[in-house]
Formats: C-alpha cells, sequence, structure tokens
C-alpha cells in the first residue's frame, strides 16, 4: 500500500515567518487561487514534520440552530495527539483524488459522518496555529453548515462520539478541547456566525 499523499502549501506564501493566531477573515477565492498556484502533493509523513509547508485542511464547524455538533475522540483513533480530546470540527487532508477544497470536504462529511444530506458550507476563514506540534504543519479552511433539524451521525463509533448540545454544554469542555476546536468555537461564537 502506498503512502498516503496530502496536498500543502509553503508557509512563505500563506503569511509572514511570524504568522497569526487563531482564525482570520479572507476572501476564499483568494485562498483557493493561492493554492492552486503554489500547492503540491507531498507524502504525509514529510509533510507531519516540515513546518516550512502547511497542510491544507478544510475543516467544519457543524450546527443545528443555535446547537453545536461536539465529538470526543476515543483512543481507538489513529493520532495519539488527539486522543480523548473533544471538537467542534469535521474535516481532514486533501488528497490527490479530491476536485478542489469543497470536494475534500464532502468527502470528508461522507467519511465521518452518517447523514443523507450534505448542508452549505459557508466560509468562515483561514485558522492557524503554530504554538502545537500538529497546528505547525497545518493551516484550516473553516467552514459553517447548518443540519436543518436533520438527523446526522457517527459513523466510526469506535473512534469518535457525537451529537448535537448547546453552547453551555461546548463551553464546560473547552479545557478538554482540540485547539483548533477551541479558536474555531471561540471565533464563530463571538462573531454570531452559524
Amino acid at each position: 500500500m502506498s503512502e498516503e499523499l496530502v496536498l500543502v502549501v509553503p508557509r512563505s506564501v500563506l503569511m509572514a515567518s511570524s504568522g497569526w493566531h487563531g482564525i482570520r477573515a479572507m476572501d476564499l477565492t483568494a485562498f483557493l487561487e493561492v493554492v492552486g498556484r503554489h500547492g503540491a502533493f507531498r507524502p504525509r509523513s514529510a509533510a507531519e514534520t516540515d513546518a516550512s509547508s502547511k497542510q491544507v485542511i478544510p475543516y467544519l464547524a457543524l450546527r443545528d440552530g443555535t446547537r453545536w455538533f461536539l465529538m470526543r475522540r476515543t483512543r481507538a483513533g489513529g493520532d495519539a495527539r488527539l486522543h480523548d480530546l473533544y471538537s467542534v470540527g469535521v474535516g481532514g487532508h486533501l488528497n490527490p483524488g479530491d476536485v478542489g477544497l469543497l470536494a475534500g470536504l464532502e468527502r470528508e462529511w461522507h467519511e465521518e459522518l452518517e447523514a443523507d444530506f450534505v448542508p452549505e458550507f459557508r466560509f468562515a476563514g483561514l485558522l492557524n496555529d503554530d504554538s502545537t506540534e500538529v497546528g505547525s504543519v497545518h493551516i484550516g479552511a473553516v467552514f459553517v453548515g447548518d443540519a436543518g433539524g436533520r438527523s446526522v451521525a457517527i459513523r466510526e463509533t469506535e473512534k469518535l462520539s457525537g451529537t448535537f448540545v448547546d453552547r453551555e454544554d461546548v463551553v464546560s469542555v473547552i479545557p478538554e478541547m482540540e485547539t483548533w476546536s477551541r479558536l474555531t468555537f471561540e471565533f464563530l461564537d463571538s462573531h454570531g456566525t452559524g
């Protein structure tokens, strides 16, 4: 079995050397042009240890009106750095078979969740977090979707659990949340997005 290839963009074309922390509003079209011009596929093992490039991750926060889809990772997941942490984001790496950012996000939606619909993906901004080992080699394209009262469930229940919860329930687990999810929740919550 060959190694997974993931889409990366040189850090230098995305941001100044100091970067930024959190979510920054950006025009989606401009970001897609940068990715189209400078993006390349590299073996994931090399990309995970090379902070001179950023792996592009479409990342969806799912809402149902005012409620949030809150997930918790189990110890059966592949990345030990994320075990037992809470998440409000669905997403993953872009691979050569994906035809663009939104198609990759839709593939991740189908891989991670069971739902008989695909929500509208509304772009919220770019997420950068160089404060963690995981964050230093990834950049998130953050989207928001709304279930509109429709049923959503976790597909791989051995790796994740999840359900819609009230805002207060998300706030109560912030200390046990993945950094990207905390940044996404705080940004969207403070901006009334969703």
